[in-house]
């Protein structure tokens, strides 16, 4: 709910930030694991988005949806690609430990004796990361350009709403000091008038 807020009082255009948030809900279908941010703003950099806004919608992607994105990914990916998951060898997560294990041991290696090992690496993205690469492309391209056209009259309709509650509030500013001004203005008329009755008394 903050990051909904948050995108829709963004000082800009909703078509710039429509795109904005298109860049970030398509980032989140990529195996860009830790690099969405970077990812998502070069792509609302290119179609010329509000950036603030893709960063926002890299959140799309969370804990709860990302099982779901990786599966649907990964499954069509392997499909296209005409290749399967290998279960039999490892499991996603070991995979994904094998590749981190791998990239700890080569980078161990540059400074040792140790040689290096691709197995893992290589295993991870044949299976894992190519495949989802190329898998969440059609996903991820239909579920942004859903939340685009969701995004622009949402947020044409928020802004013009605000922008109609702050000039009710200078319109109610305005009359109040237009109110202190005659009041005021009477008061110094009053004065004046008393003043001269009593020099005329006087």
């Amino acid at each position: 709910m903050y990051v909904k807020h948050r995108v829709r009082r963004l000082p800009d255009t909703p078509h710039r930030i429509a795109r904005g948030v298109w860049a970030g809900v398509f980032t989140s279908f990529t195996p860009f694991f830790g690099m969405h941010f970077f990812v998502a703003g070069f792509i609302a950099w290119i179609m010329r988005g509000n950036i603030i806004a893709s960063l926002m919608a890299t959140f799309f992607g969370n804990p709860i949806t990302f099982v779901p994105i990786a599966a649907v990914s990964m499954r069509l990916g392997h499909f296209l690609l005409g290749t399967e998951f290998e279960q039999q060898e490892a499991s996603l997560g070991r995979k994904f430990e094998s590749a981190a294990g791998d990239l700890w041991h080569n980078f161990k290696a540059v400074f040792t004796a140790d040689v290096a090992d691709w197995h893992g690496l290589t295993v991870f993205y044949n299976e894992v990361f190519f495949p989802y690469l190329v898998g969440g492309l059609i996903p991820g391209v239909i579920a942004a350009t859903v939340m685009y056209w969701l995004s622009v009259p949402l947020i044409a309709a928020y802004q013009n709403r605000r922008r109609e509650k702050i000039r009710a509030k200078f319109e109610a500013i305005k009359r109040l000091a237009e109110a202190e001004t005659a009041v005021s203005g009477n008061f110094a008329v009053g004065s004046r008038r008393k003043g001269t009755k009593e020099a005329r008394d006087a």
